[in-house]
């Protein structure tokens, strides 16, 4: 599978909002497939269609090497804890930039897999923080609108300067 260019921030197509994928078949798992070798090449322990400029809801997480896999079509958040957790977050199209984030430890979410099929499960933690970051990114909102704005101009203005 290629390694596809990804979009750099602030590139506008990092503020879409995704459509939901409606055909399922060889098209939509060769893209997965781009994807995951687009992420480990960047590299990332996840990556959205949207990052590569294909604005359909999917993406795809590999959060340890040698651990699998984890792709997710479709999804959405059906319940989210209380409890919240605070982790370092950045993203491809940003490389070399983080800060930390605050998000629930602990979601609920249906999604689906590359054949259709309909699945729930519930995520904590990292796992957690992880599809939330990709979802946010689904929808439109790029990682960095997570922080305050001081700390957000603070982020880019160092960043610009480092790329």
């Amino acid at each position: 599978m290629p390694v596809r260019p990804i979009l750099t921030y602030p590139d506008p197509g990092l503020s879409r909002i995704c459509e939901p994928v409606s055909n399922f078949g060889e098209n939509l798992a060769s893209l997965a497939g781009d994807l995951v070798d687009t992420m480990r090449a960047a590299p990332g322990v996840g990556i959205t269609a949207a990052h590569i400029g294909v604005f359909e809801r999917l993406f795809v997480l590999e959060l340890a090497p040698g651990k699998g896999v984890l792709t997710y079509v479709n999804p959405e958040i059906l319940w989210a804890s209380d409890d919240l957790i605070r982790h370092m977050e950045g993203s491809v199209s940003m490389p070399g930039a983080t800060d930390e984030v605050e998000r629930p430890r602990q979601i609920r979410l249906r999604y689906q897999d590359l054949e259709g099929t309909s699945h729930e499960e519930e995520a904590r933690d990292f796992h957690a923080v992880c599809i939330q970051h990709e979802i946010d990114q689904l929808d439109g909102i790029f990682w960095l609108r997570r922080l305050s704005r001081l700390k957000r101009e603070r982020l880019v203005k160092k960043w610009q300067k480092e790329k």
